[in-house]
């Protein structure tokens, strides 16, 4: 009597088993699926738009006016603005943010971590477009209108602090989870040849984690190109090719913003400006999170 029984114990088993791959295949047959509905619902509008504006005009071109006469179509104006936030953001949370991730995972106490990793991550979780107001009634007119008097209302450099200090929790938290993944041993090794506790940080810990530290960088900089709502209340939507902070510009994202609020009839060019805007950050997100993967692949470190 206890084989047969025995035997549906581990068919029922094996049943069960095959049920759960087929659920988690599913689960990433979905998340495939969403990916490749967002490509084609853009490309869509994309290859209509293209088919009345040329692809030279739009990725050469250095003005943007679509929805004024006369139009242009050239979106470099919109790449100036979106890289000098992306950039600027990067200068405000990659040293704060390494140097975040460096206490906590050298120097910082167990209960001292407890409290201050949350309390980082707490940024995370700020509506951004809080950031947004927070440029506009302090940032801008308390910091960098008192320092620069000509800086306008909306401008550049204050978009790019708020992004910074957005993406602060993101380089830190995986820039911690890269440092605290090195083995113990090569510490010992490095403090047993006399080396300091910030010789160990900085020349032995932090190379050996170089690859989960840059993905990190790589990583916060796809979510400064792709924030949206603070970037559009702190930057303006100005499109001006510039590498002046204190002048308004416009991101990829805002001006998608913009239109989307507006009255553009659909099916219209300027409507499908919106598509094409979308499509090109798109590709560059993508790029950069395939660098990232890249760089984790290429440089990443194997302990046993």
């Amino acid at each position: 009597m206890p084989r047969p029984r025995a035997h549906a114990t581990r068919a029922s088993s094996r049943l069960s088993e095959r049920a759960m791959g087929s659920m988690l295949f599913l689960c990433a047959a979905l998340s495939i699926l969403t990916t490749v509905g967002i490509v084609l619902s853009l490309l869509g509008e994309t290859l209509a738009f293209f088919s009345e504006v040329s692809p030279i005009e739009f990725f050469s071109g250095t003005q943007w006016t679509p929805l004024f006469q006369p139009k242009h179509f050239g979106i470099l104006p919109l790449i100036n603005g979106t890289v000098m936030v992306a950039l600027g953001a990067s200068l405000v949370a990659v040293p704060i943010g390494l140097g975040s991730a460096i206490y906590l995972s050298e120097y910082a106490p167990e209960r001292v971590r407890n409290l201050v990793k949350p309390a980082l991550e707490v940024l995370a979780g700020i509506p951004t477009v809080v950031y947004g107001y927070f440029a506009l009634q302090f940032i801008t007119p308390d910091i960098l209108q008192r320092l620069f008097p000509e800086a306008s209302v909306f401008n550049a450099a204050s978009a790019s602090i708020v992004v910074g200090i957005m993406i602060i929790p993101m380089v830190s938290s995986l820039s911690e989870d890269a440092l605290s993944a090195v083995p113990r041993d090569l510490r010992e090794a490095a403090y047993g040849l006399g080396a300091t506790k910030f010789e160990v940080a900085t020349r032995v810990v932090l190379p050996a984690a170089l690859s989960g530290v840059f993905a990190s960088f790589i990583l916060a900089l796809s979510r400064a190109i792709g924030e949206t709502m603070a970037v559009s209340l702190a930057a303006g939507s100005t499109p001006r090719l510039t590498l002046n902070f204190l002048e308004s510009i416009q991101t990829m994202t805002a001006y998608i913003v913009q239109v989307s609020l507006g009255d553009t009839p659909a099916g219209t060019i300027e409507f499908r400006t919106i598509f094409a805007v979308g499509t090109t950050l798109f590709a560059i997100t993508l790029g950069m999170n395939l660098l990232s993967d890249w760089v984790i692949r290429r440089y990443r470190e194997a302990y046993r």
